[in-house]
């Protein structure tokens, strides 16, 4: 899942890893709404309250929105910053560290998060904004480019550009790449949708200890790719495969 990155990605690698991040994405999107009424996945909201504020004169809110925006934009420029140093001494935990880090980040709002809601609401919206922009840059750059898990805007665009063709595009092997990214995207949406469902189910009974679900699943993640690193160095060693069907 998080092995591969770039060309040497195929749809099964996208899909799960895509599957993974947006149910995680949509769990945090409905718990941070719920928790403090902000948008906490992704920032176009925040750009036009931003602009909004500053035609009213109220720069206090307006730098606010604008903090929004930036913890977004740091979360996305420290986890490319991770990846990209650690590409240059051990490839092999590039995009192992970035995961890890937003699960501790997950976990400790999950822990200490009812406190910050009561008494810091805004902080609480920074850190999971720069969470989600740690793993918005993270799943863009390993699957390069193909996948983004945050927010629905662009995904929807793309699906009803990639449908309408589908009544002018007959060549089966166009048909066949148009396929594969609308099986994607729709992959993205559901599982986005279901993070969401999840998260709105659980949140009366459970707070934002609900974004435990979330740190389970990316732990879980975490696992299953350390399982396959592993049966990987095996078969290289070995010189056969383990399993019939490379997954």
């Amino acid at each position: 899942m998080f092995k591969h990155h770039g060309n040497k990605r195929n749809l099964r690698h996208n899909l799960k890893i895509a599957s993974l991040l947006s149910f995680v994405a949509g769990l945090v999107n409905v718990a941070g709404f719920l928790a403090v009424q902000k948008l906490t996945t992704n920032v176009t909201g925040h750009f036009a309250f931003f602009v909004d504020e500053i035609f009213k004169l109220d720069f206090r809110q307006g730098f606010i929105y604008f903090l929004y925006i930036f913890f977004f934009f740091l979360g996305s420029f420290f986890s490319s910053l991770i990846v990209e140093s650690l590409l240059r001494r051990n490839e092999k935990y590039s995009y192992v560290i970035p995961t890890a880090i937003e699960s501790v980040i997950l976990f400790a709002v999950a822990v200490f998060g009812t406190r910050l809601m009561a008494d810091s609401p805004n902080v609480l919206a920074y850190i999971l904004l720069f969470a989600m922009g740690l793993q918005n840059s993270l799943v863009t750059k390993i699957s390069n480019a193909t996948v983004r898990t945050t927010h629905l805007t662009g995904l929807f665009t793309d699906l009803g550009i990639e449908l309408s063709q589908l009544f002018f595009y007959h060549e089966k092997l166009y048909r066949k790449k148009l396929f594969v990214s609308i099986k994607l995207r729709l992959s993205i949406i559901s599982f986005f949708f279901i993070g969401g469902i999840v998260s709105g189910i659980f949140y009366s009974h459970l707070g934002l200890s609900v974004l435990l679900i979330g740190v389970a699943a990316l732990l879980l993640g975490l696992f299953y790719n350390w399982i396959r690193f592993n049966i990987f160095l095996l078969e290289r060693k070995y010189g056969r495969p383990l399993q019939h069907k490379n997954k």
